[in-house]
């Protein structure tokens, strides 16, 4: 599974912020450094591809582990779960008042924290929780820890658009091809189609409309995360299937399709290689990939049988077809 996964995302993309949500989780340095190795022994060795690695946010982090966070090499952020919110998260957080001086060493080492936005409580209608893990955890968040970095990822709503929108520009979010092209109908075309179940789960049109608007703007606060999750058939076919949408082997073309819709192509290129750099400030990569204009047929499958991976957009013909690296 690793191989299949960084092959095809090392295919188009030089690095890539590597979630933290394995089980066991990967909660210390040392753990995000032996993951980074693994990670790039399975890379097609003339790749170049670089794993940027993040650490899993528990009640047991330390103000220590930040600063040796901060100091390796190979981290650049730390994830918050809150507890049972998506997929491998029952290691996660329940409120955050006694993280504060975790909080504040990320805030005194300049480390980001990336948030999984969603409300976990038992009560809480599975469409609003993004809205109120904003209004009830993350702005106070933002507005305490006035020098803290953060991500509010794979946002899902015309709410928290707006919220990164109108933020600090120390806050940003990224948008995920599935939330910019599909919305809650998806799941349930003839039928429930567990390929299209992810968390946060599809909103609204309106809130597609939204996050295209946001992510095709320019605005610098926004920029690419495909939060690509690989689970085998198996696993999402299934009584209780998992969370998460594949989307690596589709993804630069599927964001290329989105921007050709709202005709602003010339805006891809910030949105998919400018922004997340500048904010993690990276350089920006020299090399460049080249898309062409070719209606093709995205795959259906990667493997066989059970243990194989169904493609985001398996069977939807896209207008733009990655071409090549250019060196």
């Amino acid at each position: 599974m690793l191989e299949r996964v960084v092959g095809a995302t090392a295919r188009v993309f030089a690095r890539a912020i590597v979630m933290p949500n394995l089980a066991p989780p990967v909660a210390t340095t040392a753990l995000a450094e032996t993951y980074a190795e693994r990670i790039a022994a399975a890379a097609p060795p003339d790749a170049g591809f670089r794993p940027l690695m993040t650490l899993y946010l528990t009640r047991e982090t330390t103000p220590e582990e930040i600063a040796r966070a901060a100091a390796s090499p190979s981290v650049f952020a730390v994830k918050l779960y809150p507890r049972g919110a998506t997929t491998n998260s029952a290691a996660g957080v329940e409120g955050l008042d006694a993280l504060a001086p975790v909080l504040e060493a990320m805030e005194a080492h300049d480390v980001p924290l990336l948030v999984h936005g969603e409300s976990t409580a038992p009560e809480d209608d599975v469409f609003d929780r993004e809205q109120i893990f904003l209004e009830h955890t993350l702005a106070p968040l933002v507005e305490r820890h006035a020098g803290l970095r953060v991500v509010f990822e794979h946002i899902t709503t015309a709410d928290a658009a707006a919220f990164v929108r109108d933020a600090p520009r120390r806050v940003a979010a990224t948008l995920t091809p599935q939330h910019l092209l599909l919305n809650r109908n998806a799941l349930f075309e003839g039928g429930f189609r567990p390929h299209h179940f992810c968390l946060p789960v599809l909103k609204r049109e309106r809130d597609r409309e939204a996050l295209v608007r946001a992510a095709t703007s320019g605005d610098p606060s926004f920029f690419l995360g495909t939060d690509s999750a690989p689970h085998a058939r198996h696993t999402k076919e299934a009584d209780c299937g998992c969370a998460g949408i594949y989307s690596a082997p589709v993804a630069i073309e599927s964001y290329a399709e989105v921007f050709a819709e709202a005709s602003a192509l010339d805006r891809l290129e910030g949105f998919a290689s400018h922004h997340g750099a500048d904010f993690y400030r990276l350089p920006r990569n020299e090399e460049r990939i080249e898309l062409v204009r070719e209606d093709w047929v995205a795959p259906k499958d990667e493997g066989e049988g059970p243990d194989g991976l169904e493609v985001f957009g398996s069977g939807r013909t896209f207008r733009y077809r990655f071409a090549g690296v250019l060196r």
